[in-house]
C-alpha cells in the first residue's frame, strides 16, 4: 500500500485541479479522508484517523474534524465534483457514453439514486442524492434534476443511450430524456399495455414466447395514454424464470439486450460502496445531507482509482499488482 503521507500529497494535487473550493483546509481534510479510505478499506472515520498526519494530540480530534467536513452545508459536492468527472470523460474520449439508473437501500431508511457512466466494466458515478425513504421505488419527480444535472457535465456531441431497470419505466422519464436527445433501453413491467397497428392491444407479458425466442416489435405505443412511437424487445431466456421486455426509442434487435445488459454495471458499483468494497454499510451516519457528502467522497476515491487502474493497464503493468494471467480484477480494484 503506497505511503500515506505521499499519497495525500498526490490527491491534494489532483483536487487543486479546480477552484471551486471556499476553503482550501475543505479540500485538505477530503485529501486525508480519501487516504484513509483507500488505505484502510472500510467507511469508519474512526479507522481513518491513523494514516493521518496533523497537529492533533487526540484521534477524537481529528474525527471531530471529519463529522465537521461532512456536515458541513457549505460544501456542494456536485459542483465540486463536476469539474473532476468532467475531466475524466474528456480524457476517456468516449463518443458514445451509457449513463444507468438506479437506486440502492441502506438500513432499510436511507435511500441512494445515482446516476453512473458506464465504463470497462464498472460504473463511475455520475450524480447521485440520497433521501430519507424506506423504499427503492421512486417516483420521477424526486429524481428529476439529476438528469439536468448529469447532462450538464456530458461532453459536447457524445451519444447518450440511458439505461434503467422496470421500476423506473416513467413515460415522463421517457419524455425528457428525448427532450435531451438522449436515447434509451429500459425494462418495462409484464402489465404495460402495447399497441400494434392492426393488432388489438395486449400486455407484453401475454405474448407467447417459446423458450430462447425473441421477438422485436417496432413503431407501437404503450400504456392507456398510447406514448409512443417506440420499439420492444421481447425474449424468453433459455434457462431463465422470467420474460425480457426492453422499451426503445430505436428499432430494436438482438443487440439491445446487450446494450441493456450493461445497466448491470452500476450493481457492482453498489457492491463496490458495500460489500465487495468500502463497506458503506458499517456507517454509523445517518443522515440525508451527510450521507450524500459521504457518497461524494465514494464517488472520487472511485473515480481515482478506477483512473489509476486503466493507466497501469495501459502501461502494461497490470501483472506487478495482479496474480492473474488475464485480467481478473476490476480496474477500481487494480487502481486500488
Amino acid at each position: 500500500m503506497e505511503n500515506p503521507l505521499r499519497l495525500y500529497h498526490t490527491l491534494v494535487q489532483v483536487l487543486r485541479k479546480h477552484r471551486n473550493w471556499l476553503d482550501v483546509r475543505h479540500l485538505k481534510t477530503l485529501a486525508w479522508m480519501m487516504t484513509g479510505l483507500i488505505q484502510s478499506g472500510t467507511i469508519s472515520l474512526t479507522a481513518w484517523v491513523p494514516y493521518v498526519h496533523s497537529r492533533a494530540v487526540y484521534a477524537q480530534s481529528t474525527v471531530r474534524r471529519f463529522r465537521r467536513w461532512l456536515s458541513n452545508p457549505r460544501i456542494k459536492v456536485h459542483s465540486l465534483y463536476g469539474p473532476l468527472i468532467q475531466q475524466a470523460l474528456a480524457e476517456w474520449g468516449q463518443r458514445k457514453l451509457y449513463l444507468a439508473l438506479d437506486t440502492s437501500m441502506l438500513w432499510g431508511e436511507f435511500c441512494l439514486v445515482r446516476i453512473a457512466v458506464v465504463y470497462r466494466g464498472r460504473a463511475v458515478p455520475l450524480v447521485w442524492k440520497v433521501l430519507k425513504h424506506s423504499s427503492s421505488s421512486v417516483a420521477y419527480e424526486v429524481y428529476k434534476d439529476l438528469l439536468l444535472q448529469a447532462a450538464e457535465l456530458l461532453p459536447l456531441g457524445c451519444r447518450v443511450v440511458f439505461l434503467a431497470d422496470r421500476g423506473f419505466a416513467d413515460i415522463d422519464l421517457m419524455t425528457d430524456l428525448k427532450r435531451l436527445g438522449w436515447h434509451y433501453r429500459i425494462r418495462i413491467k409484464g402489465n404495460f399495455l402495447v399497441y400494434r397497428r392492426g393488432h388489438r392491444r395486449r400486455k407484453v407479458n401475454k405474448v407467447p414466447l417459446a423458450c430462447g425466442q425473441a421477438r422485436f416489435w417496432h413503431n407501437v405505443t404503450i400504456t392507456a395514454k398510447r406514448f409512443g412511437p417506440v420499439h420492444l424487445a421481447l425474449a424468453r431466456p433459455r434457462g431463465g424464470t422470467e420474460c425480457w421486455f426492453v422499451l426503445s426509442d430505436e428499432p430494436t434487435d438482438l443487440e439491445t439486450f446487450d446494450e441493456y445488459g450493461l445497466r448491470f454495471d452500476i450493481e457492482e458499483n453498489f457492491l463496490d460502496d458495500k460489500s465487495n468494497g468500502f463497506q458503506l454499510e458499517s456507517s454509523l451516519l445517518r443522515s440525508a445531507d451527510v450521507l450524500s457528502r459521504l457518497c461524494f467522497v465514494l464517488a472520487i476515491t472511485t473515480l481515482y482509482l478506477v483512473s489509476q487502474g486503466t493507466e497501469a493497464v495501459r502501461q502494461g503493468k497490470r501483472r506487478w499488482v495482479e496474480p492473474h494471467w488475464f485480467r481478473g480484477s476490476s480496474y477500481l480494484k487494480i487502481g486500488w
